[in-house]
C-alpha cells in the first residue's frame, strides 16, 4: 500500500484579530497552489492525505484545527458564518489568497459554509456528511441517527451536552464499528491507524465539550446557508460502499448545489478521501489559475 498519510512538513498556530489561535499543518510545497482542508469529525490538523501526490501536482495543502480542537482556541457558541470569517481571517494572514477547499465528512458544511461566503474558489466534499435534518431525508434515516438528528433541531443545547460525552476511543470505536472490509483495510494499516489514532486524541485533547460536539450540533442541525447560493465549481464524491455519510450518497445533495459533479467510486467507502486523493486534487486544481500558470511534475504512483 502506497503512503495514504505522511507527516506534516509545516506545523504552526495563527493568532486571529480576536486573540483566538488557530492551529495549522502544511504538506507539500510553500509555494504551491493554496488548498484549504476542512477535516473529518473530531481530527485534528496532522491527519492529511495525499501522501506524495501533494508534492507531485505542487500542491501546498493547509489543514486547520476547527476552534475547541487541537490547538485552536475554543469558540463557545460558534456558528457557521463565524468559521468561514475565521478562514477568511487565515487566508489573508497565510497569504492563501482564495484558495480551493477541501471538506471531508464532518468538515463538509463547514467547506460548503466557505464556498457561500465567498472565501473558497472551489470546492471537493468527499465523503461528506450530508443535511440529514433535510425533511427529504426523514424517513431514509436509521432510527438512531433520525433521533439524534431531531434532538439537535429541537433542543441544541441539549445535543451539544451530549456530544461532550464522547472521546477518542468512543469515536475510533465508532468509525471501526460502522465501516465496510474496504475502509477498514486502510484504517487498519499501521502507519494510518497510528496517524488517525494521533488526530483523535488531539482532536478530543481540549474535551468534545471545546470543539467536536458544537460541530456535531451544526452539521446535524439545518444548515443555515442556501446551498443554491453556491455559485464556485464544485465536485461532490462518494464511496460506494459508503453507508454513513449520506442516505443516497449525495445524490440529493448534488441536484441542490448548481452544475456539481457528483462522483460515485467503486470498490470503497468512506476512506476515499486517502485512496483516491490525486483525482480529488486534480479536479480541484482545474479551477485554480496558479495551478494552470505553474509547470509541476507528473503525479507519481
Amino acid at each position: 500500500m502506497t503512503a495514504l498519510v505522511t507527516a506534516p512538513a509545516r506545523l504552526g498556530e495563527t493568532r486571529l484579530p480576536d486573540g483566538r489561535l488557530l492551529g495549522w499543518a502544511e504538506w507539500g510545497p510553500p509555494d504551491g497552489v493554496p488548498v484549504l482542508f476542512c477535516p473529518g469529525a473530531a481530527t485534528s490538523r496532522r491527519l492529511g492525505f495525499g501522501g506524495g501526490v501533494v508534492e507531485a501536482l505542487g500542491v501546498r495543502l493547509v489543514s486547520v484545527d476547527r476552534p475547541g480542537l487541537g490547538a485552536s482556541t475554543p469558540h463557545p457558541g460558534r456558528t457557521f458564518a463565524d468559521f468561514a470569517a475565521d478562514m477568511r481571517a487565515l487566508c489573508d494572514l497565510r497569504e492563501l489568497g482564495r484558495p480551493a477547499v477541501v471538506g471531508n465528512s464532518q468538515g463538509a458544511p463547514f467547506a460548503l459554509a466557505c464556498a457561500e461566503a465567498g472565501v473558497a474558489r472551489a470546492l471537493a466534499l468527499v465523503s461528506a456528511a450530508d443535511e440529514v435534518a433535510a425533511p427529504d431525508f426523514a424517513a431514509l434515516l436509521p432510527a438512531e441517527l433520525r433521533a439524534l438528528t431531531e434532538r439537535a433541531v429541537r433542543d441544541p443545547s441539549g445535543a451539544e451536552e451530549f456530544f461532550a460525552g464522547f472521546d477518542a476511543d468512543a469515536m475510533w470505536s465508532m468509525v471501526m464499528g460502522g465501516s465496510p472490509d474496504r475502509d477498514l483495510a486502510v484504517y487498519r494499516d499501521p502507519d494510518f491507524s497510528a496517524a488517525y489514532r494521533r488526530a483523535l486524541a488531539e482532536g478530543f485533547a481540549q474535551g468534545a465539550a471545546a470543539g467536536y460536539a458544537r460541530d456535531t450540533v451544526l452539521a446535524m442541525s439545518r444548515w443555515p446557508f442556501a446551498l443554491d447560493a453556491v455559485t464556485v465549481p464544485v465536485d461532490i464524491w462518494y464511496g460506494e460502499q459508503d453507508t454513513g455519510h449520506s442516505p443516497d450518497n449525495g445524490a440529493l445533495l448534488a441536484t441542490r448545489i448548481r452544475g456539481a459533479r457528483r462522483h460515485v467510486v467503486p470498490g470503497i467507502g468512506g476512506a476515499l478521501l486517502w485512496t483516491h486523493a490525486e483525482p480529488v486534487l486534480t479536479s480541484l486544481l482545474r479551477h485554480h489559475p496558479l495551478a494552470c500558470a505553474k509547470p509541476r511534475s507528473g503525479p507519481r504512483a
